[in-house]
């Protein structure tokens, strides 16, 4: 893939996930992709487990928005930083709603071939995403 065709694929994802359109999400990955990520505990393999995390996502943060902000690409790989943005309102892993914001920074890599993502790791602070959004208490320890 040239340069100019990893950037637009890049941005079709963001615009598909600000979007919440799933079908055009999963579209952009390889029918056998492997993709490692906290909110999926690990390893989805396949366009239907990539379509499934997608959609848990957004019925639980409703409102959540990527903001891209670098984007580097090395041969058949892009790394893309940037935060989400959203509220959670419940049915992430059993968890109770809390409508509380959540600001996180996230770093996917990805390693593209024909035109698809083929493998993705996403990066980000799972247990700070819990502790912002109320579902998850932080230990402050005692002062004095």
């Amino acid at each position: 893939m040239t340069r100019s065709e990893i950037t637009d694929l890049i941005q079709r994802r963001t615009e598909a996930l600000n979007q919440h359109d799933v079908p055009a999400l999963s579209l952009l990955y390889s029918a056998d992709c492997q993709v490692e990520s906290p909110m999926a505990a690990g390893l989805l393999e396949g366009r239907q487990a990539v379509k499934k995390v997608y959609t848990a996502l957004f019925e639980a943060f409703p409102d959540i928005t990527f903001t891209p902000d670098t984007l580097l690409i090395d041969d058949h790989r892009a790394t893309i930083s940037g935060w989400l943005h959203g509220s959670y309102t419940g049915g992430f892993v059993d968890l109770p709603p809390s409508g509380k914001p959540i600001r996180l920074l996230a770093v996917i890599i990805s390693t593209l071939a024909d035109g698809h993502i083929v493998a993705e790791r996403r990066i980000y602070d799972f247990t700070g995403m819990l502790i912002q959004a109320g579902v998850l208490k932080a230990y402050s320890p005692p002062t004095g």
